[in-house]
């Protein structure tokens, strides 16, 4: 779901002192743990990226499933989400990925295209897993080609969010409909008033650039490659370089030095562009008040906003494809695991688990009004497909920008830079 995105910058620790924590270690899935034993009992591996809090959870949702299920035992493991596709890469090239993972669109044509995903539709078709009775149009995002390559768990979209006591004493409030130039003159203002950043770095978000050019009849992938050119990011990464330089947004030193908090917890920024449903780590980690504000606009309407989705996927190299899919079944579907889970992998995708689990917090409050407002909107749109290696790009514009905004390269050379590693990325 996003390189700026609090499944990278929040991991709070490894999996390795989690899995002793939570009990895990004796189940940690490794090579040749799938299989069947004497009395029938199946077992399958899953692996997902994640903190404590999120295994935690899981943990507590396998228990209700391996109750409904007795013949079906779940053996799982748990990383940081850089260690997990490092290892998620081993295990597929040596022929042994785990049975069902969690998954995300930048992976989905990569994998597919080395044989590694399960196109679930011959078990939606058996009957074992349902696409029935989710929120309208998030399925689509885990179709490649065709293929069902992954279930959704959990929906987001971009937003932005806002220190709101910054904003207030700035005179700033930001309303739907507001345009690019509105929020730069906003960022200046909050910058001269206030003394803070107006914003944390928005240049180097390769969703939010997306959205940017998808407002303007472009978008971030075709579904071969870019598809957008390099004076349009040119253009882009001048207008970013020159607002960092003037003060407007934070120092990406600073941004670097914060983390691994969120340089607007840490008061260095006013707002920062991430997932809507990410909000929450922004409440655990500073003292101010921070919400949702709507993506600025260049026509006063359009957002190029789309439903993004944490999925499940399962391996076609699975002994049990059939047991694959009711453990995905169930996960996606069971009103008790939608009320374990809450908002931790964005907005319950299915209606049974999205209507089962009420937010009592205000910021989960916040986050489902402002899904629903968008929806409401009319704005949504079908996300961007993403080409093999869409992953890797997506690693290089953060970095390049990085790179960028801190002079360390010229705006020139970065674009030239990104662009043939792009390249290579799409050829790998």
């Amino acid at each position: 779901m996003g390189t700026r995105d609090v499944e990278r910058r929040t991991i709070l620790k490894v999996a390795g002192a989690s899995a002793v924590t939570l009990g895990l270690a004796a189940t940690t899935g490794c090579g040749g743990d799938s299989g069947t034993s004497a009395d029938g009992t199946v077992t399958i591996r899953y692996s997902w990226w994640g903190a404590d809090e999120r295994a935690k959870r899981i943990n507590q949702s396998i228990a209700l499933f391996e109750k409904k299920y007795p013949k079906i035992k779940v053996k799982t493991d748990f990383q940081d989400y850089v260690s997990f596709w490092e290892k998620f890469q081993t295990q597929a090239a040596g022929g042994n990925p785990p049975d069902v993972f969690q998954n995300a669109v930048g992976f989905l044509r990569k994998y597919d295209k080395r044989g590694i995903l399960l196109d679930l539709k011959s078990q939606i078709d058996a009957g074992n897993l349902s696409l029935d009775h989710f929120r309208e149009g998030v399925t689509a995002v885990g179709e490649v080609d065709g293929k069902q390559l992954g279930i959704p768990v959990g929906s987001n979209t971009m937003a932005l969010v806002v220190d709101k006591k910054v904003f207030e004493e700035a005179g700033v409030d930001p309303k739907p409909g507001w345009t690019w130039d509105d929020y730069f003159k906003a960022l200046k203002t909050i910058h001269d008033r206030t003394g803070v950043a107006g914003d944390t770095g928005y240049f180097s978000i390769m969703y939010l650039y997306d959205l940017y050019l998808r407002q303007n009849g472009k978008a971030f992938f075709d579904k071969d490659g870019l598809g957008f050119d390099q004076a349009d990011l040119t253009e882009w990464w001048t207008d970013a370089y020159n607002r960092v330089k003037a003060g407007i947004i934070t120092s990406p030193k600073t941004v670097e030095q914060d983390k691994p908090k969120s340089s607007v917890t840490a008061a260095h920024g006013a707002s920062e562009f991430t997932w809507d449903n990410f909000t929450v780590r922004y409440s655990a980690e500073g003292a101010g008040t921070y919400g949702l504000a709507p993506i600025p606009t260049t026509d006063g309407k359009d957002t190029g906003q789309y439903l993004a989705s944490l999925m499940l996927s399962g391996s076609a190299r699975t002994k049990h494809p059939k047991e694959v899919a009711q453990f995905i079944d169930f996960m996606v579907h069971d009103p008790e695991v939608g009320k374990i889970m809450g908002y931790d992998r964005g907005i319950l995708a299915s209606t049974e688990q999205y209507d089962a689990y009420k937010p009592t917090d205000a910021v989960g409050k916040e986050i489902a009004q402002y899904e629903d407002d968008t929806a409401k909107s009319g704005v949504l749109g079908t996300i961007t497909p993403h080409p093999s290696g869409a992953d890797t790009v997506e690693a290089a514009f953060l970095r390049i920008g990085g790179d960028m905004a801190q002079g360390k390269t010229k705006v020139s050379d970065a674009v030239k830079q990104f662009f043939s590693e792009s390249e290579a990325a799409f050829q790998a």
